[in-house]
């Protein structure tokens, strides 16, 4: 446990202090706790002795496996979103909330426009998509900025945390043996609670005590685009959520044998529903808007371009993890857990928020704690594993400070000081982080009841 909280020590420094880039460090970290177990010739009952060779083994078993289980599914994810944030549709999907809804629905507004879009797209792309509209909303009505923005941030962080198939939740349904549908229902039933605690409610609270001015934004949609409809845009953005459902209500039925259950499983696994909705954004997004097959090309390439060090990193953590896990931590830590008597959703968040705050890393920390706490539960069977894909999604949520990219994102769109970014978004951020958890305590208990 010791040579564990050396190697993360390790990791902080070379990345916060350093400035070293995250995969380097990760990889360091991780020949640096090989090192310190075989230097020692430390071996756990149960746990093979290391070598150096097998550390580096060890890591690329699981820079692999992270790869193979998460890779596809992140990169068809970013495609999706960069064809909806070429389309205009958020805009589309804005309007009609508001004309539904009326003005003194902005908030609202702002929230379901929020969960839709994002549902499917990164926290990133949804805030640059989104942001435009918020900021024309808050001149128009008057209201103070931070009234609208905080829900907003708290609800597209609450959906790329928990709601599959962002890479977060991706990685640890794998990791945990989770049912995706399952956790899509989750994340809807506990994530929609806790992004109100952190976004609406401390948004009254925020406004009183921070004053933000209403930044200028430029819409990158131009005036002369062919938009989609809002019906189409809706469907196409709800389309990847409806067919992975799919899958988890043949599982509810146990209709798998059947021949409409075994078409349910397929269409509902997450490469085919991702691919099925890629395509169909395409036509929808792309060329029934008067795209161009060229410029539907270059659009995916530069949406996969510009993931490539997020594809890197979570190879990287997984590869951390692995090395973790074979040097016997994994191990330790399950012994811990039963001595210390914690509830294993507390202990898979800590874990999790641990890592988050070290390396500021959201990605790297849901990773991490996945593979951290798959054997923990299998010596300790009894905890939904898809209440713990929550619980350590909300860890990895929990407390964005000044090693976070996204705090500088958040900083620099909003138009905040690191003071004024502290004092909202960090605060939003650590309130989902543990609102988070104990909706998912409360979930747990309720299923023990039922």
């Amino acid at each position: 446990m010791l040579f564990a909280l050396l190697a993360i020590a390790a990791l902080v420094g070379l990345v916060t202090w350093l400035k070293l880039n995250p995969f380097i460090a990760l990889l360091i970290s991780s020949l640096s706790l090989g090192a310190m177990v075989v230097a020692t010739q430390l071996v756990l009952p149960g746990v093979v002795p290391l070598t150096m060779a097998s550390v580096l083994d060890s890591f690329q078993s699981g820079f692999g496996r992270a790869m193979m289980n998460t890779g596809t599914i992140i990169v068809l994810g970013v495609v999706f979103g960069k064809l909806l944030a070429e389309s205009g549709g958020a805009g589309v999907l804005a309007k009609q909330f508001i004309r539904t809804l009326g003005p003194d629905r902005i908030g609202l507004c702002i929230i379901l426009l929020a969960l839709c879009v994002g549902m499917t797209t990164w926290f990133a792309v949804g805030l640059l998509l989104i942001l435009p509209i918020v900021i024309t909303l808050a001149k128009e009505t008057g209201k103070p900025f931070l009234l609208l923005v905080l829900p907003l941030l708290s609800f597209l962080s609450v959906m790329h945390g928990l709601m599959p198939p962002h890479p977060g939740p991706v990685i640890a349904i794998k990791e945990l043996n989770a049912n995706m549908g399952m956790v899509i229902i989750w994340a809807l039933v506990l994530g929609i609670p806790v992004a109100a605690i952190a976004g609406p409610f401390f948004a009254k609270i925020a406004v009183k005590r921070v004053e933000v001015a209403t930044p200028d934004f430029t819409p990158s949609v131009s005036a002369q685009q062919v938009l989609p409809t809002f019906g189409l845009t809706l469907f196409t953005v709800l389309l990847p959520v409806m067919l992975l459902l799919a899958g988890t209500v043949v599982e509810l039925l146990h209709a798998k044998e059947t021949l409409w259950g075994k078409v349910g499983l397929f269409v509902g696994h997450p490469v085919i529903a991702l691919l099925s909705s890629v395509l169909f954004a395409m036509w929808a997004f792309g060329r029934r808007c008067g795209r161009t097959a060229g410029e539907l090309l270059k659009f995916s390439e530069q949406s996969v371009s510009g993931i490539g060090m997020t594809l890197i990193l979570v190879g990287a953590g997984g590869g951390f993890a692995f090395v973790m896990r074979d040097a016997g931590v994994a191990k330790q830590l399950a012994e811990l857990a039963a001595s210390a008597g914690l509830p294993l959703l507390v202990y898979g968040w800590l874990v999790s928020a641990f890592i988050r705050v070290a390396t500021g890393s959201a990605t790297v920390a849901i990773t991490v704690a996945s593979g951290f706490i798959a054997p923990v539960m299998a010596a300790h069977p009894g905890t939904s594993p898809e209440l713990m894909v929550i619980s350590v999604g909300c860890g990895s949520l929990f407390l964005s400070h000044l090693n976070d990219s996204g705090f500088w994102m958040v900083k620099e769109c909003l138009g905040l000081s690191v003071g004024q970014t502290l004092r909202t978004w960090t605060i939003t951020e650590t309130l989902i982080g543990l609102s988070g958890l104990g909706m998912a305590l409360l979930a747990e208990q309720v299923l023990r009841l039922l």
